[in-house]
């Protein structure tokens, strides 16, 4: 063996154990040892030897730690403090009288005199000299304050602050804030200066990561220190340091986690219960949930895995390989901190090379491939694609594009929207098209563009939330998002199809301004696009799908309130009072019962009338549309997609995408409420809802900026005006306007012709106001 193995084997650390542990003591029997870093020599090991102390239970069952052992605590974290009387204390920072919670068959406060000093808090029975020591809570860098807050004074008539340490708890009350806020100030000061505390986990890991290359060394590591190794025993502690009472998870208070140190055990027994189960898949969810609302667990769970899959018993078995499928969906949705992930890079390298050509070897590689690729994930992966990962497969994802057509592609874990519609352009044979595309969330009634680093398999799983909440079917769809250049699409392509049917999208929203008889021929167009020539049997699309809603209900609207007068009860109402004209009192009530009930039944009636007369316009409607469908046999199905587009090409703004705007003003004075705002290849265009004509047009040469300037308004500066939108559509703008301007600096690349002449003064759409940290994202399509 050689010399330096040796000489390390002479100054290695015994072994840090975590097995064979009692259930009978709790807080006095911690299961390791922790170190400040302070202690440790300049070669990054302890002066003595350091390992794990674990109580062993002698033949009559008693534990052989004794109570006259002193404060095993104060041993383990700092220099042990004799048993002194008060006047011997060093360093005393605050002292004074506290009243303390004190739990026993019931809740109740004693005073006490507290006294912080740098290492501890302790508390006497009184001020005076040789008072007797009753209690210490050791501060280390992980022990934790809360500071007094108002629910408790009002509960209890006492400020509270409440001290968390490895062992201890103190929940310390007094009448004076300033004293509380005295008290918490001084104790967090001293907490803030202590050196961070390793555990034996991460010593080990330092030691593994420094011996890497020395297989010999590594391996006496393992074997002379249980803790990395596979136990059937429940863990006590966390592997790693979690601050004592932590309030991370008081953000999650409603789903009913405790502190993090708990969670961190309870996570080791769902890992162990997946031995036994029939179905890991809600336990594999469980504990992904957990590390997604409790950030700091994943590099615990990291470390649990690592430790599982050591030298298992029976490294083959079924139940053994459930660890290893944990690991390999935990790789797909976080990744752990950076000294964590060299350890299990190093561990799964030393798997492939102990059992090359087995499971544990594929699942190894697998996990070392997603490790490249991971990005953290927004959901929990959802069923499905936990069974694909469980067997190292991937899912199946059907996308939808305008008409009834729809592809299939196979999707893994880390698939974006960008790689989706790069597929999607090559199945369509869309690569050569000189406009953009992306993919939308899309239900009946709402859609929006997904971003481009967006994770399908988060998207697919939030759809499974979404519609076990809306009762409605959700999908993703690949259609048109900029619209470059309308003349170039060939009129035999697929592309054609996209716009015709998108355009259609528009009609049937109401966002293409036209007269009634312009909508009517569209509305014909469209059914003899889709059933041909005018039959009396061919079943007809409902008129929603073929004309716009709104526009009828606008009209009755209309007609309905041109007809309305007040009813005599109303009048009588508003021109004498009734506490007026009677007195209060029984009669009062009848009188108001009455109206009210009168009141009901009109409404009640005008609800009534209201759908009949919606019913007689549709059906004169769509009377008026069959017979313009008559009219057009004989046109073919191309024939009819030309002239549909032809008749919405009429529209200036044809191709703009438009974003309903709440309200608007120019630092010119102008201001208007319910526009339109239309973002197109060339220019941004405001309209009024329903107008063809455009209120203000800004070409994109004139635009010096643009961006968010606050949770609802966007901002534009063309030339010397400014101009704000009120909208809810801010990150929809926003991502479009930087989609057209990326485009034109791409096709500017590629030395075309972009149609679009920009000052030179311009910053290209790309500079935020206020305090926008970052540019929104692009959605889904490559420019």
């Amino acid at each position: 063996m050689p010399l330096q193995g040796v000489c390390w084997f002479l100054c290695c650390r015994q072994g840090f154990s975590l097995l064979g542990r009692d259930y009978g003591e709790k807080e006095e029997e911690e299961s390791f040892e922790l170190r400040n870093k302070e202690d440790l020599t300049p070669n990054g090991r302890s002066p003595a030897e350091v390992m794990v102390s674990q109580p062993t239970r002698t033949a009559n069952g008693t534990n052989r730690h004794t109570l006259s052992e002193a404060s095993e605590e104060m041993k383990s974290l700092i220099i042990e403090k004799n048993k002194m009387g008060l006047e011997e204390e060093p360093e005393l920072l605050v002292k004074g009288w506290l009243l303390r919670e004190v739990r026993g068959n019931w809740i109740k406060q004693r005073r006490y005199w507290f006294v912080l000093s740098q290492d501890s808090l302790d508390y006497y029975s009184g001020p005076e000299k040789g008072a007797r020591r009753l209690g210490t809570l050791v501060l280390t860098n992980l022990c934790s304050v809360i500071w007094p807050d108002k629910q408790t004074y009002k509960e209890t008539g006492y400020w509270s602050i409440t001290v968390y340490g490895r062992k201890h708890c103190y929940k310390l009350y007094t009448k004076h804030f300033n004293e509380a806020v005295h008290w918490a100030c001084a104790i967090q000061k001293i907490i803030d200066t202590k050196a961070p505390v390793e555990t034996p986990t991460q010593l080990l890991i330092r030691d593994i990561e420094e011996n890497k290359f020395n297989p010999e060394i590594v391996e006496h590591i393992y074997q002379h220190n249980p803790i990395l190794k596979y136990t059937q025993g429940p863990l006590y502690a966390p592997l790693l340091p979690f601050p004592y009472g932590s309030l991370e998870h008081t953000y999650h208070s409603g789903k009913g986690y405790g502190s993090v140190r708990e969670e961190a055990v309870k996570l080791f027994n769902c890992l162990q219960q997946l031995e036994s189960t029939r179905e890991p898949i809600p336990i594999i969810q469980g504990v992904l949930q957990t590390c997604l609302d409790l950030r700091p667990l994943r590099d615990e769970v990291y470390c649990q895995l690592v430790k599982q899959t050591s030298y298992t018993p029976d490294p083959y078995s079924a139940a053994h390989l459930r660890y290893w499928q944990l690991l390999t969906c935990m790789s797909c949705t976080f990744l752990p901190g950076p000294t964590v992930l060299k350890y299990l890079r190093f561990h799964l390298k030393r798997i492939q090379s102990q059992s090359p050509e087995s499971e544990m070897d594929n699942y190894a590689s697998f996990i070392s491939e997603a490790l490249e690729k991971t990005k953290c994930r927004e959901c929990v992966p959802s069923w499905e694609e936990i069974q694909m990962l469980m067997s190292r497969q991937e899912m199946l994802c059907t996308v939808h594009y305008p008409g009834p057509g729809s592809c299939q592609l196979y999707i893994s874990s880390h698939t974006t929207a960008n790689e989706v519609v790069q597929r999607m352009q090559e199945k369509l044979g869309l690569q050569e098209s000189k406009n953009t595309f992306a993919l939308y969330e899309q239900n009946a009634l709402w859609e929006q563009p997904v971003a481009g680093s967006a994770l399908i398999a988060d998207i697919l799983t939030s759809f499974s939330t979404k519609e076990s909440e809306s009762k409605t079917q959700w999908k993703l769809c690949f259609k048109l998002y900029c619209l470059l250049d309308a003349d170039s699409i060939s009129a035999n392509s697929i592309e054609y199809l996209f716009l015709f049917e998108q355009c259609h999208e528009m009609v049937v929203r109401g966002q293409l301004p036209a007269c009634e008889e312009d909508l009517q021929a569209l509305a014909a167009l469209r059914l003899q696009c889709l059933m041909g020539d005018f039959s009396t049997h061919a079943p007809c699309p409902p008129l929603d799908e073929l004309f716009p809603g709104h526009m009828l209900e606008a009209r009755v609207l209309m007609s309905l309130s041109a007809q309305q007068a007040l009813p005599p009860c109303q009048v009588a109402a508003q021109g004498c009072p009734a506490t007026q004209r009677f007195p209060t009192g029984l009669l009062a009530g009848t009188l108001w019962s009455h109206t009210a009930t009168a009141v009901h039944k009109q409404r009640v009636e005008q609800d009534m009338r209201l759908r009949s007369c919606l019913k007689e316009e549709a059906a004169a409607v769509m009377g008026s549309i069959l017979e313009r469908w008559k009219g057009l046999a004989g046109y073919s199905t191309m024939d009819s997609m030309a002239a549909y587009l032809t008749i919405a090409r009429q529209w200036s703004g044809f191709g703009c995408t438009l974003y309903e705007v709440d309200f608007y003003i120019s630092s010119t004075g102008s201001f208007s409420q319910k526009l339109w705002l239309g973002v197109a290849a060339t220019s941004v265009s405001l309209y009024r809802q329903g107008e063809a004509e455009a209120l203000e047009y800004f070409p994109y040469g004139q635009i010096c900026s643009y961006g968010i300037s606050d949770s609802n308004t966007f901002k534009i500066t063309a030339g010397d005006r400014d101009l704000l939108f009120e909208t809810t559509k801010l990150t929809e703008i926003m991502q479009q306007m930087n989609a057209y301007f990326s485009a034109i600096r791409h096709q500017r690349g590629k030395g075309e012709d972009a149609n679009i002449t920009i000052a030179e003064s311009t910053e290209v759409g790309f500079h935020h106001l206020g305090s926008t940290p970052t540019l929104l994202e692009l959605p889904s399509h490559p420019v």
